[in-house]
């Protein structure tokens, strides 16, 4: 029985005064022609990968103006900083959102954010989320042709992440974009304050108005979403009203970011338009970035948000007519063992009998069927992804799922079972006559976890995922169990059947592992 699921033209300007000899014309045609041999490749590569022919490291150019030019100055002022910040409960910090103005105003809300970072942690990568100030365009830009520096020194950029960002067609790379945006430059002296050579950055400067681009970043970014990483989330909010009302509409919206709910974000900035505050400009400058985040923790109730300090530019510069308000909020994971995601065995039930029923109502009428939402227990509203796996008298006859976990668990659980019943391309839509040889089968899943080493890999107790580029292949993890297959064919057959990548292709590729909560009808 087997259950193997479906899922750059550089233009070459040359100048010259007067040619003494046939033999300097005769050379720089002969290098002209050689140009045009490759104008076009290096064009494709350079918009398409972000390829960096030659490095160009992203100077500080708000140094001096949004924080202190000189390292010294730089040093005494985050020092200041952070001795003055406190530190609250919490742990397992795996994001942060920090205010990103001028120091003056918004330095010491910054750093009680980041204080709350353990300092004994080494963070993989740090993927930096910013909104766009200076330049309204699609999608998402990612620098890709060399470091970040500050007055504190040089920032590395993993360009192995970047590079495969760069598959995707919501990100690209314009170097404009980052040379003119502080909000993303004015968060590295912090970290590198508590990092110091140790910090690599993924940094991300998001243009779109359209709340679908943050949607679709998140997806992308899923896989990259765990605890060997951090993420920092640049934002300002409130701009311009007074500072009674900036107090109150910054309240607001940090409480609906405490709700972890991306659609509540979305209501709120919809409102903000409606509130008709005097002088309020925006209530959030940064919200794509913080949507992009809330997409990200939304698919798990281990995952809080905990608020860390308030100010305004009021409380500074004592002029309370116009202000800009400033949050720092961190995003923690809860770890306790009583907290891990489990299903009962009447939750497992009603999962199978909703999947059953959406498929034959799906069948006989071409609609889905719509749970009372007051006989949907507590465990299958919450947010996984899952697959749907049908067997037809033992044998496979569709498994569709789906990793992203932004609806609900019964949710997903139906447009599986719909889809593994008409959309699996291997075998013929199933009949309504069907069904009653059809055995129900449903893999509930964990977030993705990167490895490094297929060490990491246990059979078995581990899902396998496969991606390079726009490959990607998958085995459920009772596949190895079903095949006794050793983890080397686990992983060659995965390289090779699911990701087209060949069977050693797995060894150059990005691997994640996750778990699987498995039941079925016959069980």
């Amino acid at each position: 029985m087997s259950r193997f699921c479906n899922f750059t033209k550089q233009h070459v300007w040359l100048s010259y005064n007067i040619l003494k000899t046939r033999k300097q014309i005769f050379a720089i045609l002969l290098f002209l022609f050689m140009q045009t041999g490759s104008n076009s490749q290096t064009e494709r590569i350079q918009l398409n990968e972000g390829n960096t022919m030659s490095k160009k490291n992203r100077k500080p150019v708000f140094a001096g103006q949004f924080y202190p030019l000189h390292k010294e100055e730089l040093n005494q002022q985050l020092d200041l900083y952070f001795k003055q910040a406190d530190k609250i409960d919490v742990k397992n910090i795996r994001a942060v959102i920090a205010p990103h103005a001028g120091y003056v105003f918004s330095g010491q809300v910054a750093a009680s954010g980041y204080k709350q970072l353990d300092t004994t942690k080494q963070y993989r990568n740090v993927f930096i989320l910013a909104s766009s100030h200076r330049y309204a365009f699609g999608g998402v830009s990612i620098y890709s042709k060399g470091n970040y520096v500050t007055p504190l020194g040089e920032v590395e950029t993993n360009m192995e992440i970047v590079d495969s960002l760069l598959d995707y067609d919501i990100i690209y790379s314009k170097d404009e974009i980052h040379e003119e945006e502080h909000s993303l430059e004015v968060q590295l002296p912090f970290l590198q304050k508590i990092y110091g050579e140790n910090l690599r950055i993924v940094p991300l400067v998001i243009g779109a108005s359209d709340a679908s681009v943050s949607k679709r970043l998140a997806e992308i970014l899923q896989p990259y979403f765990t605890e060997e990483n951090l993420f920092v989330i640049s934002t300002d909010f409130s701009h311009y009203p007074g500072y009674t009302d900036a107090v109150n509409v910054d309240e607001l919206t940090a409480k609906t970011i405490l709700k972890n709910k991306p659609s509540e974000l979305q209501k709120l900035l919809r409102d903000h338009k409606k509130m008709n505050m005097p002088g309020l400009a925006t209530g959030m400058c940064g919200w794509s970035s913080v949507l992009t985040l809330l997409y990200l923790s939304s698919v798990n109730e281990r995952y809080t948000y905990d608020l860390v300090e308030y100010r305004n530019s009021g409380d500074i510069s004592g002029d309370k007519t116009r202000v800009v308000g400033y949050w720092s909020i961190v995003l923690t994971e809860t770890t306790h063992p009583s907290s891990e995601f489990k299903l009962s065995e009447s939750s497992k039930k009603q999962l199978l009998n909703l999947a059953r029923k959406t498929i034959e109502m799906y069948l006989d009428k071409g609609e889905k069927v719509v749970p009372d939402p007051g006989t949907l227990s507590d465990e299958i509203i919450i947010k996984c992804g899952a697959f749907v796996t049908l067997h037809k008298n033992g044998k496979l006859r569709g498994c569709i799922g789906r990793f992203t976990a932004d609806e609900p668990l019964y949710s997903i659980v139906q447009e599986m079972a719909i889809a593994a019943a008409t959309k699996d391309s291997r075998f013929p839509t199933l009949k309504m006559d069907d069904m009653e040889d059809v055995e129900i089968e449903i893999s509930v899943l964990s977030p993705m976890k990167k490895i490094e080493t297929s060490d990491d890999i246990e059979l078995v107790k581990h899902g396998i995922y496969i991606k390079k580029g726009f490959n990607t292949g998958t085995f459920l993890p009772q596949v190895a169990a079903e095949t006794d297959w050793s983890k080397e064919e686990f992983l060659g057959h995965c390289s090779r059947d699911k990701a087209g990548l060949g069977w050693e292709g797995w060894k150059t590729a990005e691997m994640y592992i996750y778990t699987a909560t498995i039941f079925a009808e016959n069980d």
